[in-house]
């Protein structure tokens, strides 16, 4: 279940902040000389030059820590002023083979208490590079630029996934208390920022997030036994698995749960099933009727559908596959149909919750019978042409719960136009208050102007240069999340009642929309007969079987 998404402590823009970061850093790195790029001769750790920058960074850590009113500025002030963040990144670069990888893997391994300053040192870039990405805006990160190359967020990204799953396998953390552990976290916390970035909109290969060194049946065999390292990283990195095996571990839970329930054939006796019985003319009205109370495993189990015909006939057929899979095909269909406004649809056609939904009767009732219904669908592996906003996927995947979750970054998969438009006011180079901008906003409500306060007293607070970045997030956080709340989180309580949202955590919204709606490619149709089963008398042999595709 959603509840109201508690805005983050907003991530502040160099205008924003007044703190002054100090220049010992900047002097630093200064005095090795402007480096433009990664050295190719190597660092040892240990060196004096090395020795200075890890104890200046271990200041600045301890102060980030103890200095909690000022975490905020200072992260600012580093990362802005005078390209410290990106001196940072071409020292670690310097320090060995992919950021010193080897080097830092080693020194973990002798040092348990992960408080060493080497440790802190990680520790501040990957917290200023956290603040640092989650502050960019597409054109920023992706056309500009400036001074972080893409190449460059490949390359730590790379660093961050190898670095955590060689740890992690080889119990170099305590893995009973990982979740506690700074070190783990701030290091996570960057991976997946720029792991959920990517999967926004790509900058990696083909391939980049998947461990190479991953053997996926001793792998497999590991989570049957329990072991605790497999496990974390399904939890904390699922991306370093192949999707198609995630597919295949989520089915096979599924396959688990119905066995536990009983909801599988045996040797002795078959599943119990629930008959409905449906009007063509009445797919949903009859459809919600008879299955919205239905206990959650009642639904998990078989559910055989009789329909009545235009003339009030009954129709040849009662089956839990073929019958039941056309129900719910006609049923989502007709519920996401935008024209009922239960749902909308972006400029790009993928569907979000109407925030004008409430003019139907009972409409949160209904939000979570169709969350039920898709559930059913994903928990039976019938895929439907149901696709998705993705800032709606994250908050059915309890992405918007989390720290490391950014607002405006989701914003573009709702409203391109408005993200634009906030990014206008963002960079404006003049005193923003000129656009005669406020802390509300007003929205047509079937012909009448409804205003809607961001904060409270907000349409008598004018938008600043000093509040225009907390202004713009408020602004995404209503589109998204205040609007919709309520139908949002019958939804997901509906879905999450037939699918486990541990289950969930498999997957990224891109791949959820697949795991939804399948895979968006041409139909093979040598695989297809490859996979083909024959009923009735009919074999592969004859050719006619396929005429009739």
């Amino acid at each position: 279940m959603v509840k109201d998404v508690a805005l983050p402590n907003v991530a502040t823009s160099p205008t924003n902040s007044n703190f002054s970061t100090s220049n010992f850093l900047k002097r630093a790195f200064e005095s090795r000389g402007n480096k433009t790029n990664v050295q190719k001769v190597y660092r040892a750790l240990g060196s004096p030059e090395v020795h200075r920058i890890v104890l200046l960074c271990s200041m600045y850590h301890t102060a980030l820590n103890t200095l909690s009113q000022l975490k905020l500025d200072i992260l600012t002030g580093l990362c802005y002023q005078g390209e410290v963040l990106y001196n940072l990144w071409l020292f670690l670069c310097s320090l060995g083979p992919n950021c010193g990888l080897k080097t830092f893997l080693d020194h973990l391994a002798i040092n348990t208490k992960y408080t060493a300053p080497e440790f802190q040192l990680l520790q501040l870039f990957s917290d200023c590079m956290t603040h640092y990405v989650t502050i960019l805006d597409d054109m920023e990160m992706y056309e500009q630029q400036h001074p972080f190359k893409l190449n460059d967020l490949i390359l730590m990204s790379n660093f961050l996934n190898v670095f955590l799953y060689k740890a992690v396998l080889g119990n170099l953390f305590d893995l009973k208390t990982i979740h506690a552990n700074a070190l783990f976290q701030s290091l996570h916390t960057l991976l997946m920022v720029l792991y959920r970035r990517d999967c926004r909109r790509s900058y990696t290969p083909p391939g980049h997030w998947l461990s190479k060194d991953i053997k996926m049946s001793s792998f497999m065999t590991d989570l049957d036994k329990g072991r605790r390292a497999p496990q974390l990283l399904l939890q904390t990195m699922p991306h370093i698995i192949p999707h198609e095996e995630r597919v295949r571990l989520f089915r096979k839970y599924i396959t688990n749960e119905k066995t536990v329930l009983g909801l599988t054939e045996s040797a002795c006796q078959s599943p119990q099933s629930t008959l409905i019985t449906i009007h063509r003319s009445r797919i949903v009205e009859d459809g919600y009727r008879q299955l919205a109370l239905l206990p959650p495993q009642a639904l998990k189990g078989v559910i055989r559908v009789r329909f009545i015909n235009e003339q009030g006939l009954d129709e040849a057929g009662i089956d839990q596959d073929g019958v039941f899979k056309e129900f719910l095909e006609e049923s989502i269909k007709r519920i996401f149909d935008p024209a009922l406004n239960f749902f909308k649809v972006t400029s790009e056609e993928r569907l979000y919750p109407s925030p004008t939904s409430y003019l139907q009767d009972n409409h949160l009732q209904l939000f979570e019978f169709v969350g039920r219904m898709l559930g059913k669908a994903v928990y039976e592996g019938i895929v439907v042409d149901v696709p998705f906003a993705l800032f709606f996927l994250s908050q059915v995947l309890g992405q918007t719960a989390q720290a490391l979750y950014s607002c405006v970054d989701e914003l573009p998969s709702l409203d391109a136009e408005l993200y634009r438009s906030l990014n206008y006011v963002k960079h404006y180079k003049g005193d923003v208050s000129e656009l005669d901008l406020t802390f509300s906003v007003d929205e047509d409500n079937l012909g009448k102007l409804v205003t809607h306060e961001l904060i409270p007293g907000g349409k008598a607070v004018p938008v600043t240069n000093e509040n225009k970045i907390n202004y713009i997030h408020l602004m995404a956080h209503f589109h998204m999340h205040v609007q919709i709340k309520d139908q949002t989180s019958a939804f997901i309580r509906g879905f999450r009642s037939i699918i486990n949202p541990e289950w969930l955590s498999l997957f990224s919204t891109p791949e959820l929309q697949r795991l939804i709606s399948g895979d968006n490619v041409p139909l093979d149709l040598k695989d297809l007969r490859k996979h083909t089963q024959y009923y009735g008398g009919f074999h592969d042999s004859r050719l006619y079987n396929f005429n009739f595709l």
